[in-house]
């Protein structure tokens, strides 16, 4: 199969040089209008779409997703489709509601070898208008080098204790301090190492989702964790028994307050659940609960 992407409601297009396998040179068997989905939205929707292709078909991709141009052909190399090319010079029109694109843009073209040419005023978004540059093939195999480091990344800390049950931990430009590894306490001087993996839970999730429901237009006025959770054994922790003392079950609880599609919402929910790394080695842990509602 073979994709084209045309971004939404694309101007005339420049001239410019065009390959044999041109996207301008093909009859299209099947359109897709995804709007402005992204990311892993983009990808779900696609799958269900393609399911009315057969072998061989030419399916052109309408998408307003300023992330579109990047995500699409990392996904047709997975998926064996292949991309009919956007031709050197031709004009890209991206819509987004997102306000960071309009900073974000012009140094990534710069960055990337496309041309920025500007915005306009679109109805209820920003139109930004991109021409495609040379260097921009140049740059597909850096794209890889950079996934593969990105694989490889490890991340790294260091712990020094401080004494009177303190320990402080170090990573890049931060520094913290972590108390006992639990604590029945009602006030300490610092949160115990339970504590911060509950926390550091709920951040994951609440930035997570933050993010998804951002990437899909939806205006989201606030949004609220609890995490709870309990141990097998805490007294096999404190030495007083034979056991076990990790976490038996976390239970975290979402409150979104929207006015947004309700189905939407969930959607960007799930997606920032199977996307954390924390819920991912937590649920091969203990049992872990994750409930969102919305207000």
């Amino acid at each position: 199969m073979r994709v084209e992407y045309d971004p939404a409601d694309r101007p005339v297009a420049a001239s410019g040089r065009s390959g044999p396998e041109s996207a301008r040179d093909r009859p299209v068997d099947l359109e897709i209008f995804t709007g402005e989905l992204g990311c892993g939205d983009l990808v779900y929707e696609l799958k269900q779409q393609l399911d009315r292709a057969r072998p061989g078909d030419v399916v052109r991709i309408v998408s307003a997703d300023p992330g579109a141009p990047r995500d699409l052909p990392a996904w047709c190399q997975m998926t064996g489709h292949r991309l009919l090319e956007v031709p050197l010079g031709e004009v890209l029109e991206l819509r987004s509601r997102e306000p960071t694109v309009g900073s974000d843009l012009p140094p990534w073209c710069e960055m990337v070898g496309h041309e920025y040419l500007g915005q306009l005023e679109g109805d209820g978004c920003i139109r930004y208008f991109v021409r495609r540059g040379e260097k921009a093939a140049e740059d597909e195999s850096e794209l890889e080098d950079d996934k593969q480091q990105a694989r490889d990344y490890q991340w790294r800390t260091r712990v020094r204790h401080r004494g009177a049950l303190r320990a402080t931990v170090y990573c890049r430009n931060f520094k913290f301090d972590v108390g006992q590894p639990a604590s029945f306490e009602e006030r300490d001087d610092h949160p115990s190492a339970v504590e911060y993996v509950l926390g550091a839970l709920g951040a994951s999730l609440a930035v997570g989702f933050a993010t998804e429901c951002g990437k899909a237009g939806l205006d989201v006025d606030d949004i609220e964790l609890t995490a709870r959770g309990t141990l097998h054994n805490v007294l096999a922790h404190l030495g007083l028994e034979q056991g076990d003392p990790s976490f038996a079950e976390i239970e975290v609880k979402c409150f979104a307050s929207t006015f947004a599609d309700e189905a939407e919402v969930r959607r960007a929910w799930t997606l920032a659940v199977e996307r954390s790394p924390l819920v991912a080695t937590l649920a091969r842990a203990c049992e872990l609960r994750l409930g969102l509602a919305i207000v």
